[in-house]
């Protein structure tokens, strides 16, 4: 078993999860927290079973993920 990082975001109409460091795009959505990440999760193994584990990035495992804002004039 392995385990992901999945960034999951809070919309007006709803939840998108996605994880990270897996090549290719994989995302999730729901109506509720719990909806998108079981979405997301889903989507990861049918990605990696159609794909295969090589879709696993090659960088070092994530150990954090942090939320920023940058300023763009």
């Amino acid at each position: 078993m392995r385990t992901f990082k999945v960034v999951v975001e809070k919309h007006p109409d709803g939840y998108t999860a996605y994880p990270l460091g897996i090549r290719g795009g994989v995302v999730g959505q729901g109506a509720s927290y719990e909806e998108a990440l079981a979405d997301v999760t889903s989507a990861i193994q049918f990605h990696l079973e159609t794909f295969g584990v090589g879709e696993i990035e090659d960088d070092p495992e994530v150990l954090d993920a942090f939320l920023a804002e940058a300023a763009v004039p």
